[in-house]
C-alpha cells in the first residue's frame, strides 16, 4: 500500500495526547510508504538532496538534531510543493574516527604484517584502561572486520534516533561510505582522475599525525594555543661574526640547510650569499633572502629546517634547498643523522621522541656555547589533524595527491566560479569559500597510511630485486571494481607472483575519507550504475551541511564534479550554525559540553525539539536551550487542544464551504498573508521566519479567534455555518503550515478528519484561501476584535473575576471610523466578553477604549 490510498479517519479522540505519536507515526509512515521517492518522475518534479552522512563514530549531539531539523523541514516543505523530494541518507563510516573507536573499544591495533587469524576472537566486554594503553596487535582482515562490526552496530543507533526525530527520509536510499556501491564509486573517480592527470603521485613533504600515523591534507588542519618557548642560539658567520636567531624548536638544529632573512633587512644584507656554522654540529648552511622572512619576528633571521613547519617547506621549495631529514614516522628522531651532519653529536638525539629531544638539545647546546641566555616561555599556534591530539610533524613520503587549483592558477580561477554560480544561504558564506579556495597551497593529499578505507586501487610491477615501479602504475577495468589490492592480484598477474621480483606489489594506501564523501551525490544518484536514476537527481538541488566543512565536504564535492562532470554539483548549499551551551561556548565533543538528543525526545516529544532547532536561521548559531523545548511541547499541545474543539464544533463538516461573516472573512483574509509570508520564508531556506509567523497567528487563532465565536459556531443559521466554514478552512491551512516543523501532531490531527497523510497534502496557497472568502475581507477587522476582547479580560483580571463574569454595561470610544469597523463584528464581541449591552461612543479618544461597568 502506498500513501496515496485514501485511509480512513481516524476520529477525534476524547483525550488527546502527544505521547506515544512518534512510534504510531514513524511506523506508519514507513508501512505506507509515505516519504518513498518516486523515480518515474522528469528531472523538473524532482527535489534532491545531498544529505550529510554523519560521522558513525560514537554519538549524535544537538548539533545533528539541530541542523539535520533544518534539512527534513526543507524536505518535507519541498513534497508538500508537488516535488517527488530524493532524500537519502547516509554513513560514514571509514576513516581515522572509526578506527581509533574500535581501537578503544576492542583494545586492538592493527598490524597489516600479521597473518590473517579466522580463529581470532575480539573480547566479549569492554576492555580496561590498561587494555587500551597496550592494545593486541591483529591482522588487517580482522581488523577491518572489527570496524564494520562496529560501525553497523552504531548505524542502528543512529537510525533509531533520525526517525524517533521525523525525519522524511526514504530509508531504502540508505548508503554507507565503506559500502561496496561507495567503493567502487570512488575508485572509479580516481582512475578516472589518474587517466586525465588529475591525480598524481609524489615523494615530497608530508604533514604528518605521529598518532595516527598518516599523512593528512590541509584541509584537516587546525591550530591550537599550546605553550612553548623560544630558544637563542648562536650560528658563527664570516670572520667569526655572531648570528643569533630565535626558535622553538633546537632539535631540529641537525635539520637545517640554512638561515632565511628579509631582502629588505639591512642588518643581514652582507651576510647574504655567504654561509654560517650551526652550534654543536658545526655545519656550514647558506643564507638566503626571501620575503616571507619577518624583520620583526625575532632576531628577523630564522632557521630553515626540513621540516619544521610549512613555512620551512615553501623556503625549501622555492630556494631550492638541501634535504636533511631527521624526523621518522613514528615521531622520534632518526638512528642515523642525514648526509653531512656529524654522527658524534647527532647520537645522543637518535630514537628520542621530539620533547626528549629538545631536552637533550638544549643541554648540549649550554654545554657548547651556543645557548644564549634562558629559553623565553611563549604561547603559540601549533598545526594539528583536526582529529589528532599531537602536533603535527612534516616528513618526507610518497603520496597520492589531486589537482584542486593549489599550483593551477587556471583551475583555481574555475573553482572560484563556481563558488559564484552557486547560491549560497547564508549569502556571506560565499566569501569563506573564495578565501580557501585563494589560499591555497598545494593540490590535495588524498592517500592515507590507515586500514579501514577504500584502497587505492593500484598496483605497481616490481624489478628484477624487487623495487617497485612507481612511475607506471597498474590499474583495473572499471568492470573489476571495486578491488583490494592488498588481497586481489593485479591484472596479468596470479596472486603467488605477489612481492616477489618480477611480480608485483598493491598500493598499501587508502583514500582520504574525504575522497569518498566528496561523491556523495555520485555514489546515491547511481552514476554510471543507474544512468536513469542519475539523469533525474543530479545535479542535486541542495547540499545542507556545516560551515566548518566548508573547505573539506563542499569544496571537495565542487572539485569532483567539475573534474568529472563539468557542473556544479548541486544549485543551492544552506550552512547550519553552531550550537551553543549555555554559557555561549561552541558545543564540541572534545570540550565536553555536548548534549545528546534522545533523553530530550522521549521527555518532551519530538515535535518540542525540532522546534528548538526550528529556531535556529541557516548560518546562525543557536544556544541550547531546554525551555524553549518546553515552548515547543506547549504549542504542540495547544494545536492539540485547539484542533480538537474546532472540530467539536462542527467544523470537519464545512471544509470547502464559504466564509460570509466579517470576522471570519478578515481572520482567513490574515491567514492568506500568513500563507504568502512562511511560503516566500520556505522558499528562501528561511523556515524560522516561516514558524514565527505561522506561530504568531495560531495563538492570536485561539485566544481571539475561537474565543470570539465559539458562541456563534455552537448556533445554527449563516453566521454559525460561516464560523464552522472558516475554521475548516483555518485549520487544514495551518496544519499543512506547521508540518514541516512538527510533523507528528501534525499527521495526528489530520488523521482525526482528513484523508491520506498532510505531508502528501499540498502545501496551502492565498488562492485557497481566498476561495473560502465569499464578499470583503479586512484583515483588521481580527485584530480590531481581539483589542476589544483584551481590553474587557483585562478590566476583568483588574478586578479578579472570572473571565466568564458577565458585564452589563461597556462603552466604546474611539474615533468614528473605528467604531464603525467595530460594529461589524459587534456581536462576537459581546458574546465573547459576556457583555449585556455595548454603547459606540465616536470621537471621544484618539484610540480604541472599551470602559466595562460592573
Amino acid at each position: 500500500m502506498t500513501d496515496t490510498a485514501r485511509t480512513a479517519r481516524a476520529g477525534v479522540p476524547e483525550r488527546p495526547t502527544l505521547d506515544g505519536l512518534e512510534e504510531t507515526w514513524a511506523r506508519h509512515w514507513q508501512e505506507e510508504g509515505t516519504y518513498a521517492f518516486d523515480r518515474s518522475k522528469e528531472r523538473s518534479d524532482v527535489y534532491a538532496i545531498d544529505t550529510p552522512p554523519p560521522t558513525v563514530s560514537g554519538e549524535l549531539h544537538m548539533g545533528h538534531v539541530f541542523s539535520y531539523t533544518h534539512t527534513d523541514m526543507v524536505a518535507r516543505f519541498q513534497r508538500m510543493r508537488g516535488r517527488t523530494v530524493f532524500y537519502p541518507m547516509g554513513w560514514d563510516d571509514n576513516g581515522l574516527p572509526t578506527e581509533r573507536r574500535v581501537q578503544n573499544v576492542y583494545g586492538v591495533r592493527c598490524d597489516p604484517s600479521l597473518p590473517y587469524d579466522p580463529h581470532w576472537q575480539p573480547p566479549a566486554t569492554p576492555v580496561s584502561e590498561e587494555r587500551r594503553k597496550d592494545p593486541t596487535p591483529i591482522d588487517r582482515r580482522n581488523f577491518v572486520a572489527l570496524c564494520e562490526r562496529l560501525t553497523a552496530a552504531d548505524e542502528q543507533v543512529f537510525e533509531a534516533l533520525w526517525r524517533r526525530l521525523g525525519l522524511s527520509v526514504d530509508w531504502s536510499l540508505t548508503y554507507t561510505t565503506i559500502g561496496r556501491v561507495a567503493r567502487a564509486t570512488s575508485q572509479r573517480a580516481f582512475l578516472r582522475n589518474l587517466a586525465r592527470g588529475e591525480a598524481y603521485q609524489a615523494e615530497a613533504p608530508t604533514l604528518w599525525d605521529v598518532g595516527f600515523a598518516t599523512a593528512v591534507a590541509q584541509a584537516e588542519l587546525e591550530d591550537r594555543e599550546r605553550p612553548g618557548a623560544y630558544h637563542r642560539l648562536r650560528f658563527t658567520g664570516p670572520g667569526g661574526r655572531e648570528v643569533l636567531i630565535d626558535t622553538t624548536r633546537p632539535e631540529l638544529l641537525p635539520a637545517c640547510v640554512a638561515l632565511v632573512c628579509h631582502p629588505d633587512d639591512e642588518r643581514y644584507a652582507d651576510l647574504v650569499g655567504s654561509a654560517v656554522r650551526s652550534p654543536v654540529f658545526a655545519v656550514e648552511v647558506p643564507v638566503r633572502a626571501h620575503p616571507l622572512a619577518d624583520p620583526a619576528k625575532g632576531t628577523g633571521i630564522a632557521m630553515v629546517c626540513t621540516f619544521g613547519d610549512l613555512t620551512d617547506v615553501t623556503w625549501w621549495r622555492e630556494l631550492q634547498l638541501d634535504t636533511r631529514v631527521v624526523i621518522g614516522r613514528d615521531g622520534r628522531l632518526l638512528p642515523e643523522p642525514p648526509h653531512g651532519v656529524p654522527a658524534e653529536p647527532y647520537a645522543a638525539l637518535a630514537g628520542q621522541s621530539v620533547n626528549g629531544a629538545r631536552r637533550t638539545m638544549v643541554e648540549l647546546l649550554a654545554d657548547a656555547g651556543g645557548l644564549v641566555g634562558e629559553p623565553r616561555a611563549i604561547t603559540h599556534p601549533v598545526k594539528f589533524y583536526e582529529r589528532g591530539d599531537r602536533p603535527l610533524e612534516i616528513v618526507s613520503t610518497r603520496q597520492w595527491y589531486l589537482r584542486n587549483g593549489g599550483r593551477d592558477a587556471g583551475l583555481r580561477e574555475q573553482l572560484l566560479a563556481r563558488g559564484g554560480e552557486l547560491r549560497w544561504v547564508p549569502e556571506h558564506m560565499k566569501h569563506r569559500y573564495d578565501h580557501w579556495v585563494g589560499g591555497l597551497t598545494g593540490d590535495w593529499l588524498v592517500s592515507r597510511q590507515r586500514f579501514f578505507g577504500v584502497p587505492v586501487p593500484v598496483w605497481y610491477r616490481l624489478d628484477d630485486v624487487g623495487e617497485p615501479d612507481w612511475s607506471h602504475p597498474l590499474t583495473p577495468d572499471e568492470a573489476m571494481l571495486p578491488v583490494d589490492p592488498s588481497s586481489d592480484p593485479a591484472p596479468g598477474f596470479e596472486e603467488s607472483q605477489r612481492g616477489l621480483p618480477g611480480g608485483f606489489v598493491g598500493d598499501p594506501d587508502v583514500l582520504d575519507t574525504w575522497a569518498t564523501s566528496s561523491l556523495t551525490p555520485q555514489i546515491v544518484g547511481g552514476w554510471e550504475t543507474d544512468p536513469d536514476l542519475f539523469s533525474r537527481v543530479f545535479p542535486m538541488d541542495l547540499r545542507p551541511q556545516g560551515q566548518e566543512i566548508i573547505r573539506t565536504w563542499l569544496f571537495s564535492t565542487v572539485v569532483r564534479a567539475h573534474l568529472e562532470h563539468g557542473v556544479l554539483p548541486w544549485r543551492d548549499a544552506v550552512l547550519s550554525g553552531w550550537i551553543l551551551d549555555p554559557d555561549r561556548k561552541k558545543m564540541s565533543k572534545s570540550k565536553g559540553n555536548v548534549v545528546t538528543p534522545m533523553a530530550l525526545l522521549e521527555q518532551h516529544g519530538s515535535d518540542a525539539v525540532r522546534y528548538w532547532a526550528a529556531n535556529g536561521k541557516p548560518g546562525m548559531d543557536l544556544a541550547f536551550d531546554p525551555a524553549q523545548i518546553k515552548v515547543g511541547r506547549r504549542l504542540a499541545t495547544k494545536l492539540l487542544n485547539a484542533s480538537r474543539f474546532a472540530l467539536g464544533l462542527g467544523a470537519a463538516d464545512a471544509l470547502r464551504a464559504p466564509a460570509t461573516a466579517p470576522l471570519d472573512t478578515a481572520m482567513l483574509a490574515e491567514l492568506s498573508g500568513v500563507v504568502a509570508a512562511a511560503t516566500s520564508a520556505f522558499d528562501s531556506y528561511d523556515h524560522t521566519a516561516a514558524l514565527q509567523v505561522t506561530e504568531a497567528f495560531f495563538w492570536r487563532f485561539c485566544d481571539d479567534y475561537i474565543e470570539l465565536v465559539k458562541e456563534r459556531a455552537y448556533g445554527s443559521g449563516p453566521g454559525a455555518e460561516s464560523a464552522r466554514a472558516a475554521l475548516a478552512t483555518a485549520l487544514s491551512v495551518q496544519l499543512r503550515l506547521f508540518a514541516p516543523v512538527l510533523p507528528y501532531v501534525a499527521e495526528e490531527v489530520w488523521s482525526w478528519w482528513r484523508y491520506g497523510s498532510v505531508h502528501r497534502a499540498t502545501w496551502p496557497t492565498t488562492y485557497e484561501v481566498g476561495r473560502a472568502v465569499e464578499g470583503t475581507a479586512d484583515p483588521q477587522l481580527l485584530r480590531l476584535a481581539g483589542d476589544a476582547l483584551g481590553q474587557v479580560r483585562r478590566a476583568k483580571s483588574e478586578r479578579k473575576l472570572s473571565m466568564k463574569a458577565e458585564v452589563p454595561l461597556a462603552e466604546a470610544l474611539g474615533p468614528a471610523a473605528l467604531l464603525e469597523q467595530l460594529t461589524l463584528i459587534a456581536d462576537d464581541v459581546r458574546a465573547a466578553g459576556r457583555i449585556a449591552k455595548l454603547d459606540l461612543l465616536p470621537d471621544r479618544t484618539p484610540e480604541l477604549v472599551i470602559a466595562c461597568a460592573f
